[in-house]
């Protein structure tokens, strides 16, 4: 800045320190934090954010922004609609009008032909649960441990993550019956038939709510298993729980906030995976490239059973600038093949990761697909004691080689990769040699 003659111009390193105590004081310890001394981002473009001092990181962690950071096509349409109009949806207009149509024309079955906008992934599972209450008139749900939903009461009672709440499973309400997470790799069940003893585990719970009185209204899932890590269940499992479910007059609802939208490369929806047609779908995060939108998606007839309570709006997810938003981000992810990219490039992420754990002990499994992964740090392949330690060591020196990258799971040893969908091959290419050479140092 001297040589230039710009006295001026704001230190970056004082903005940063700024930046944090503002966030200490105003947020508190409740603020999720992935590092000690965290970059301060200012811009971002694709798959790529770039810090105060110029220096660009590879984001591997974000699946909010699923079409990439600052897309100049969704900025320029949603620009163009803020210059016209902004207002909820108790006006008519068009722009939701073809959202609705746009999205529909993704459903996984015919028979859910009704879309509710929300603001959000917490709103859209409230109003999910708050659906099945009123269609089935019942409290109860069914809820699989190790999940995260949202931060709602309603939502945040059938979270029961605890890595976001470490005492999530004792502070279930009475109407939260909770059952196994169905994970073949770490769990009770493992082997070719784990998918028939987990959903043995629901149809057991949902006769014995039954007998009791209190039939389960609904059971909730990720169709991959998020905080997990990434997991996806053992196969059959989501077909079989619906069959117990429905047997019992309740419903599925396929939280999809985190992984659909074409994140998973071989399906647009997680649920369709294995099969199945859920009864309600919720989404957000891509849904609006971290713009306040989300969605549910359901039949007709389920919605007209909110009416018997009244009506519903969302003052953020149902204006013309949200749903102009929507439409943009189903039209680029079309448009740009960003499904197919994201099975392209995590199979080459994939591919690499499985051929470096032949010689890094320290990789234990590879979970998921497309560009939502998690790859396991063990420490032993028979006990598959969690390597947290060299999970979190893994993730700071792949700061410092460019990558960021979030442990999660409730063990908090799984290096979670779920970039924005335009990462490309020659980026995850460079992100596997990074690991190879980072793995060295921690092993």
């Amino acid at each position: 800045s001297p040589i230039l003659g710009l006295e001026r111009v704001p230190d970056p390193v004082r903005a940063t320190r700024r930046a944090r105590r503002v966030r200490d004081e105003t947020v508190g310890a409740a603020a999720e934090r992935f590092y000690a001394e965290p970059p301060q981002i200012e811009r971002g473009w694709g798959a790529l954010l770039i810090d105060t001092q110029g220096r660009a990181y590879v984001d591997l962690v974000n699946n909010v922004t699923a079409i990439g950071h600052s897309h100049p096509v969704f900025a320029d349409r949603v620009a163009r609609q803020l210059n016209l109009l902004n207002t909820n949806s108790r006006f008519l207009y068009d722009a939701f009008a073809e959202f609705s149509e746009r999205l529909l024309a993704h459903s996984p079955d015919p028979s859910l032909d009704t879309v509710i906008p929300v603001n959000s992934g917490s709103e859209a599972v409230d109003l999910a649960l708050t659906l099945a209450r009123v269609a089935t008139g019942r409290r109860d749900v069914i809820a699989v441990r190790e999940s995260y939903h949202g931060w709602t009461s309603a939502a945040d009672a059938v979270s029961t993550s605890a890595f976001d709440n470490p005492h999530a499973a004792d502070s279930r309400p009475a109407w939260v019956h909770l059952v196994d997470a169905p994970n073949a790799y770490r769990g009770r069940h493992r082997g070719p038939d784990a998918g028939a003893a987990y959903a043995r585990e629901v149809a057991d719970l949902a006769r014995t709510l039954t007998d009791e009185r209190r039939p389960a209204g609904a059971f909730i899932c990720e169709p991959v298993l998020g905080n997990a890590g990434g997991v996806i269940p053992p196969a059959g499992y989501l077909v079989a729980v619906a069959e117990a479910v429905r047997a019992d007059g309740g419903l599925m609802i396929s939280d999809e906030v985190q992984v659909g939208y074409g994140r998973l490369g071989d399906a647009f929806w997680g649920s369709t995976l294995q099969g199945l047609v859920p009864d309600i779908i919720t989404v957000a995060k891509a849904a609006g490239n971290a713009y306040p939108l989300g969605a549910v998606l359901t039949r007709r007839e389920i919605v007209d059973a909110l009416a018997r309570e009244g009506t519903f709006f969302s003052s953020a997810g149902g204006t013309p600038v949200s749903a102009v938003a929507g439409t943009a981000i189903l039209d680029i992810i079309d448009d740009e093949g960003l499904q197919q990219n994201a099975a392209r490039v995590g199979r080459v992420i994939a591919d690499g990761v499985r051929a470096l754990s032949e010689r890094h002990p320290l990789i234990g499994a590879v979970h998921g697909t497309g560009l939502y992964l998690g790859i396991e740090l063990v420490r032993d392949h028979v006990t598959l004691e969690p390597a947290r330690d060299e999970a979190a060591r893994v993730c700071d020196l792949l700061l410092g080689r460019g990558f960021i990258v979030q442990a999660a799971s409730e063990r908090q040893n799984v290096l979670k990769v779920k970039p924005p969908l335009v990462l490309t091959e020659r980026d995850a290419r460079r992100f596997v040699d990074a690991l190879d050479a980072v793995l060295g140092e921690v092993d």
